[in-house]
């Protein structure tokens, strides 16, 4: 029996790529099944991060955050020189002093996680609303492919554990994305 939401999930998601997989070679297993389907395969992800929209929003992100990088490495930087500095002066520094040393890169260390996991969420989330809504671009722009060029199944790239160029539509998908964004 599984343990959590999380195993089931896996477990679901391998026997769909699975199923997938056998349902390619299904088709793919007699001469007559490859001459009449044409497929294709794409990475979804790959797609939408190439695409201009997605390149854009991406620097938009780092133009948004730089400030808060900025205050990370200045913290890092900081407990970098503390730390060299009790390496190089402990021999001659007071109990007193080291303590203090150390305290205060403790203090640096947990001031740094906390800043860095504070952004990662930021980020994260500022993704997910950025992002938000390319679900449907995505599949617009996959049945636009399928219409122009009559594919009878597109699998997304992680179900084959190898696909040929001359299979792989994700290019196109990220060129048909940019279009609809000129578009709009």
């Amino acid at each position: 029996m599984l343990n959590n939401k999380s195993e089931e999930k896996m477990v679901q998601a391998t026997l769909k790529k699975w199923l997938m997989i056998s349902l390619c070679f299904g088709l793919l297993g007699s001469a007559s099944a490859i001459a009449e389907v044409k497929l294709a395969f794409v990475d979804v992800d790959r797609a939408v991060a190439s695409s201009e929209s997605a390149q854009k929003l991406l620097q938009q992100l780092q133009q948004e955050f730089s400030a808060d990088e900025e205050t990370i490495k200045k913290i890092q930087t900081e407990a970098a020189a503390l730390l060299q500095k009790m390496q190089k002066d402990s021999e001659v520094m007071s109990e007193d002093e080291k303590r203090r040393v150390q305290q205060e890169i403790e203090s640096l260390n947990n001031d740094f996680v906390y800043q860095r996991q504070k952004l990662q969420k930021e980020v994260a989330a500022r993704q997910q609303e950025l992002f938000a809504g390319t679900d449907g671009k995505v599949r617009k722009a996959i049945e636009d492919l399928v219409l122009e060029n009559d594919y009878d199944m597109i699998l997304p790239r992680a179900a084959a554990l190898y696909v040929g160029d001359l299979y792989d539509i994700t290019r196109k998908v990220t060129e048909k994305l940019n279009e609809m964004d000129r578009a709009d």
